[in-house]
């Protein structure tokens, strides 16, 4: 028990340190994005600073792809420290990196090249560390500690926006931030990442892999994975409306309360503070749920939650002028969102077996998040620009619904699994 509990801390630290530097460029786009994308328009500059963040998760894919085959064949651990190094170099990138001024085009070009960088090291991270954190689980826990992937994953976000709020208030003006403050977080990023990567090499193999490292020598993961298309589907059916759902309330919802409900950057910040800090604690809770109840009726309440929801409370917090309600909208709906994100992990890696449970569960998830989740924060800027913002609401609702017809038809996994 001490071992796996050790195991868990070190990729779920390794995780939250992943997360904080991929969202750490979110957090301070609003300070950086005229530094590359100069603009009359702060709205302008918004967007193609959020089409270089959905532009990093075009290439997840490649990364599912490549690291889930390196974790499938090499090891968990090993694809788990190749990941964070990737990750680092990214943020060190971002840290030096020129402004438009400096070097003109060159300087969108760097950036871009070091969030392709992030977003190759991300796209392995979630099917290897779901991976990971669900074999090193016992069974009767398993939802329980794999929900500990969304955990260190939102605490990452968490520290992102702490360290927005800390220079914010406490250390620099906003003049500051502009000009170079914003780099502060990449190059605190680059030196966590470097910490992660020793405690990954330091993290024990898992049993799973180990039992069937001894098959490896014929094994072809790709062709492996091709005889599973009924469980690449609901990999791509259960993700494509939480994935959208949570970068709608987690990276995109900081400029929605500041562009369209009119709250400063502050209240902004305060709020997505506040309201990841109790979403966090609401992940092991209901992985702690699914243990005993199974899985589908927790991804159930999430669908028919969501679809019911999703429209009244966006529009509800467009109407908000005040920052407490304001954070009691985004709050209720993290609540719903949490049915997805809590378990997410272990069912889809308990639909695989384990000599492709890496590539089977990053591949396919990396390709729904990439179209889905990546282009939230810029279908949403860009219906705004056009004076259609509500359908962006009808367009959450609708994923969310086809996600819903998913978790209607599928078995639970909890008792259906590919673990034994």
């Amino acid at each position: 028990m001490r071992q796996r509990l050790l195991s868990i801390f070190g990729g779920s630290v390794g995780n939250l340190i992943e997360w904080y530097d991929f969202y750490i460029y979110s957090a301070f786009s609003l300070y950086f994005a005229k530094a590359f994308f100069p603009s009359d328009n702060p709205l302008v500059e918004q967007l193609n600073s959020a089409g270089v963040f959905a532009l990093g998760f075009l290439i997840r894919p490649i990364g599912g792809w490549l690291m889930g085959l390196y974790a499938d064949l090499r090891g968990r651990r090993a694809a788990l420290s190749l990941s964070v190094f990737l990750m680092c170099l990214g943020s060190l990138v971002i840290a030096v990196c020129p402004t438009y001024a400096q070097v003109g085009v060159l300087a969108p070009s760097v950036l871009l090249l070091a969030r392709l960088l992030q977003g190759l090291s991300l796209g392995g991270e979630y099917g290897t560390s779901a991976t990971y954190l669900s074999e090193v689980a016992t069974s009767r826990h398993r939802g329980f500690y794999s929900s500990f992937q969304y955990v260190t994953l939102i605490m990452g976000q968490l520290l992102a926006t702490v360290t927005l709020l800390v220079l914010q208030r406490l250390v620099l003006t906003r003049e500051q931030l502009e000009a170079w403050g914003w780099r502060i977080p990449f190059v605190c990023g680059a030196a966590l990442a470097v910490v992660g990567f020793f405690m990954r090499r330091n993290m024990v193999e898992t049993e799973a892999f180990q039992a069937t490292a001894a098959k490896k020598a014929t094994h072809q993961p790709m062709s492996e994975l091709l005889r599973h298309p009924k469980e690449i589907a609901l990999v791509v059916g259960l993700t494509m409306g939480g994935t959208l759902a949570f970068y709608t309330y987690t990276v995109y919802m900081p400029k929605f309360l500041v562009n369209t409900v009119g709250l400063s950057r502050d209240q902004a910040t305060l709020i997505s503070v506040a309201s990841l800090f109790f979403y966090m604690l609401l992940q092991p809770v209901l992985g702690l749920l699914s243990d005993k109840v199974g899985r589908r009726p927790v991804l159930m309440g999430f669908g028919v939650l969501g679809t019911l929801c999703t429209v009244p409370l966006l529009t509800a917090l467009t109407q908000a002028r005040d920052a407490f309600t304001a954070f009691l909208l985004v709050m209720a709906a993290l609540v719903i969102v949490s049915g997805y994100t809590s378990i997410n992990a272990v069912v889809k890696a308990e639909l695989f077996p384990a000599n492709i449970r890496a590539l089977g569960v990053g591949l396919p998830y990396a390709l729904t998040v990439s179209l889905f989740g990546g282009s939230a924060e810029y279908v949403g800027t860009w219906l705004k620009l056009s004076g259609h913002e509500s359908w962006f609401f009808w367009y959450v609702t609708g994923c969310i619904f086809c996600s819903l017809l998913v978790y209607s038809l599928m078995r639970d996994t909890q008792r259906h699994h590919r673990f034994d």
